[in-house]
C-alpha cells in the first residue's frame, strides 16, 4: 500500500492498496462501503481499480485514508469487515483528539479496536467508549458500565466473561438482575429458580448463545458453571474464580449494591451496567447504582466507563430516541429551576 500526494493539494490525496481480492472487500457491495465514508466524513472517494482518490477538506482526507488503511489492516489479518465495521472505525478516527485517549492509537496512525475473542465469535470495539471499556475488563477487578440502551454494556459484559471461561481463567459465571417488577418477590411465580428469572436475564441469555455453542451453554447451566440467581440470592455468599455480572443495576437499591459489590471473592471480577436515567424503583426510593458509581469514582481496582447516544450501535434511530428524550429531561429540569425562581 502506498499512498502518494499532491502537495499544491492539501485536500487530496490518492491510495494504492496491493491486493485486488482484499480491495473488493474493502470497497464493499457496489463501493457501500466508500459511500457511507464519503457521506459521514464530507469527501469524495473514486475508486479505479486499487487505486483511490480522495478529495475533501484537508481533515476530512487525512480521517478519510486512516478510515481505510485501518479496515485494510483488518482485512489483512483475515478478518471480514461489515458495514458496522465502517461505521465503528469512522466513530474512532472522529474522536481521536477528544478526552478519551486509546492505548494502542497512534497521532494520525492507524486504529487496532479492543477485542474480545471467543471459540464461536470475536467481537471489535465500534465506539471509543466501547473500546476502553472492553480495555478495563481486563484490567480492573470491578467495573461499572453506566449509559443508554443500545451501547453494547451487557453484551460486552457477557462477551468478556465467556471469553474468560474458555481460557480457564475463572470457573464460572454468575448472571444476576434485579427483578422489580416482581419486588424480588419470586416464589408466587411457577417453577423452579430458573424458570422464574428467566424473563429478566433473556438479555444476557441471548449474548451468551452469540458467544458460545448452545450446546455448551445449556451444559454449563445444567452443570452450574453458568449460575443464573436473582440479586435477593447473592446475601451471605462469597463469589470466587468467577465473572459476575449484574445487569440493569440502576433498579437496585443502596443496600442490594452494598450486598452485591461486597460479594466479591479472590480471582473474580464484577462488572455492573445500568443506566442511570432509567430508574424503576419506587418514588424516593435512591437508586444503588447512582449512589455507588459517585462513591466509588477514583478508588483503586474500579473502572467506571461512561457511554452516551453516540456510542449507540443499534439502529441509528435509537440514538436519535435516546437524544430526544435526553433533551425532554433537561427542558422539564429547567422548567422546575424557573418556576421555583418564579416562586
Amino acid at each position: 500500500m502506498s499512498p502518494t500526494s499532491d502537495n499544491a493539494l492539501a485536500s487530496q490525496l490518492e491510495l494504492a492498496f496491493e491486493d485486488n481480492r482484499l480491495v473488493a472487500q474493502l470497497y464493499g457491495d457496489f463501493d457501500q462501503n466508500l459511500a457511507l465514508i464519503e457521506q459521514r466524513l464530507k469527501v469524495s472517494a473514486i475508486s479505479r481499480g486499487n487505486h483511490i482518490m480522495l478529495k475533501g477538506s484537508a481533515s476530512g482526507v487525512d480521517q478519510a485514508r486512516r478510515v481505510l488503511e485501518s479496515l485494510y489492516g483488518v482485512l489483512e489479518e483475515g478478518r471480514q469487515v461489515e458495514m458496522s465495521d465502517v461505521d465503528g472505525m469512522i466513530r474512532m478516527i472522529e474522536t481521536e483528539d477528544s478526552q478519551l485517549t486509546l492505548p494502542t492509537l497512534e497521532k494520525k496512525g492507524k486504529v487496532r479496536m479492543a477485542q474480545i475473542a471467543t471459540r464461536k465469535s470475536t467481537i471489535v470495539a465500534r465506539t471509543p467508549a466501547q473500546d476502553a471499556y472492553m480495555r478495563s475488563m481486563d484490567r480492573a477487578e470491578l467495573v461499572f458500565g453506566v449509559g443508554p440502551a443500545g451501547t453494547g454494556k451487557t453484551y460486552l459484559a457477557v462477551a468478556h466473561a465467556a471469553s474468560l471461561l474458555e481460557r480457564g481463567d475463572i470457573n464460572r459465571i454468575i448472571l444476576s438482575r434485579p427483578a422489580v417488577e416482581a419486588g424480588e418477590r419470586l416464589g408466587f411465580l411457577p417453577g423452579d429458580m430458573k424458570e422464574k428469572v428467566d424473563p429478566y436475564l433473556r438479555p444476557l441469555y441471548d449474548a451468551l448463545y452469540d458467544m458460545m455453542k448452545s450446546e455448551n451453554v445449556e451444559r454449563c447451566i445444567t452443570s452450574g458453571i453458568i449460575e443464573v440467581a436473582p440479586l435477593a440470592f447473592m446475601r451471605g455468599r462469597t463469589l470466587s474464580n468467577a465473572v459476575v455480572i449484574l445487569d440493569e443495576a440502576q433498579n437496585t437499591t443502596s443496600m442490594q449494591m452494598k450486598m452485591f459489590l461486597t460479594r466479591l471473592g479472590e480471582n473474580s471480577k464484577m462488572i455492573v451496567t445500568g443506566d442511570p436515567t432509567q430508574v424503576d424503583l419506587p418514588r424516593g426510593e435512591k437508586s444503588g447504582l447512582v449512589e455507588a458509581i459517585n462513591l466509588l469514582d477514583g478508588v483503586e481496582g474500579v473502572h467506571i466507563s461512561r457511554f452516551n447516544d453516540k456510542d449507540v450501535v443499534r439502529h441509528a434511530l435509537v440514538g436519535r430516541i435516546v437524544r430526544a428524550y435526553e433533551a425532554d429531561t433537561a427542558r422539564k429540569l429547567a422548567d422546575k429551576v424557573t418556576e421555583g425562581v418564579a416562586r
